[in-house]
């Protein structure tokens, strides 16, 4: 770790870090345009999301055994580490509108093939393309943030990424809905249907012309200097670490919850399965505000509570055999967390360094794809082997390997001067 601040660094560094983004002028984005990126969001994110209640129906349909099921989410999250890699960093030298646009359209034709996959392969394919074109997620997200004003960044950021968040819980209960009405396959039609409608309103309502600040590079250097950001940014490197393990920690219980809801003796339908995330929804908003902390010199405070009530959370979750109520408070908390934390760390990353804003959130990103992964698989092996219990011990256990990091490393770091400012 290093205290030395973006203040601190050499003029004549070899990066852009003084500029002002291209593209990021004094017209701001209007509440309108904030919204539909939001909805842009929820509904691309909510796309790697439908399958995690369906898996067992999805395991039924094309033989797949029960071991092997959760490789549909691990394969999407695999290819939307790809995307992050290899798409996102495009925003920073290529038209951010074609760019959008061509991934939104491309996301509802891989969308069709799972939707009509006639066997296991076709399927897994598909789920990958699906994940490697989400990533149209974090070129908005980069794109609001260069966009908005300084003062406004946090705030922005939080209300668009509200939307990630609020895509990922609805997800749950729209697949549920759906699947009960017309089985798992109709999710993935409908959804492609939608996207394409997407891909209209964001034809219409982004920007044709915005100069990035890498226009003109090639590919190969674009890509070698988002590898430079996480040697050059000190928060970069712990934010990536929070994103890992909090998003491994929520996996843990999003991947594997249906299996105990599912099974006697609570046998619950799809429908009443997706419910959790309404509650959790609710958390989730309730936190959209973090970002506005996060400006004002409060970050770290705010990645410190949060995670305080991430681990919390795992105990009335524990009890899901004894009540379901107190599984509702434990998601409300949980979400809760993940949400501040999740905005938190996109709003000091993209400060520190606006002008790469798309290869920040991008390498950021690939580490929320990495956790989202093993907390997948490590909670399906964790039912396996221990039931409910030994996934909460996960889960909780994730929780607790954040807080230590955060007490041992980032408490005694200063924020980077730039990344916020104090109130």
């Amino acid at each position: 770790m290093t205290n030395q601040t973006v203040a601190d660094r050499p003029a004549g560094r070899d990066h852009e870090a003084a500029k002002k983004p291209a593209g990021a002028t004094a017209a701001a984005l209007s509440p309108a345009v904030v919204l539909l990126f939001a909805v842009a969001c929820g509904l691309s994110v909510a796309n790697i999301y439908f399958a995690q209640p369906l898996l067992d129906t999805m395991a039924q349909d094309l033989a797949i055994t029960p071991a092997a099921i959760g490789g549909v989410v691990t394969l999407t999250q695999i290819g939307y580490a790809f995307g992050l890699m290899l798409i996102v960093p495009l925003g920073d030298l290529w038209d951010r509108r074609r760019l959008i646009v061509g991934q939104t359209v491309l996301s509802a034709l891989a969308l069709a093939i799972v939707g009509t996959a006639p066997n296991a392969a076709v399927l897994l394919a598909g789920m990958v393309l699906v994940g490697l074109l989400a990533v149209v997620i974090q070129v908005l997200v980069a794109y609001a943030a260069t966009m908005a004003a300084p003062a406004d960044r946090g705030r922005t950021i939080g209300t668009v990424t509200s939307g990630v968040v609020s895509g990922i819980l609805l997800a749950r209960f729209a697949a549920g809905a759906l699947a009960d009405l017309g089985g798992w396959r109709v999710v993935y039609l409908t959804s492609a249907a939608l996207t394409l409608v997407l891909a209209a309103l964001l034809a219409r309502a982004l920007p044709r012309h915005a100069p990035q600040p890498m226009a003109g590079s090639s590919y190969a250097r674009l890509l070698r200097s988002t590898v430079a950001l996480f040697v050059e940014e000190p928060v970069l490197r712990e934010r990536a670490v929070f994103a890992l393990l909090i998003f491994a920690s929520f996996s843990v219980f999003w991947s594997s919850v249906v299996l105990p809801l599912a099974a006697p003796p609570l046998s619950l339908s799809h429908t009443t399965i997706g419910m959790l995330g309404i509650a959790g929804l609710a958390g989730a908003l309730a936190a959209r505000n973090s970002g506005q902390l996060a400006d004002r010199g409060r970050g770290q405070r705010t990645t410190g509570l949060s995670l305080l009530l991430m681990l919390a959370g795992w105990v009335p979750i524990a009890c899901l055999h004894t009540s379901l109520w107190l599984v509702l408070a434990g998601v409300l908390m949980i979400d809760f967390a993940v949400q501040a934390i999740h905005v938190t760390n996109q709003s000091l990353i993209v400060a520190a360094r606006p002008d790469a804003a798309s290869r920040l959130v991008g390498g950021y990103m690939v580490f929320y794809s990495i956790g989202t992964g093993f907390g997948a698989i490590s909670s399906t092996m964790a039912y396996a082997a221990a039931g409910w219990l030994g996934v909460c011990v996960l889960g909780a256990a994730i929780s607790a390997a954040a807080l230590l990091f955060w007490v041992i490393v980032v408490s005694r770091t200063p924020t980077p001067v730039g990344a916020c400012s104090e109130a």
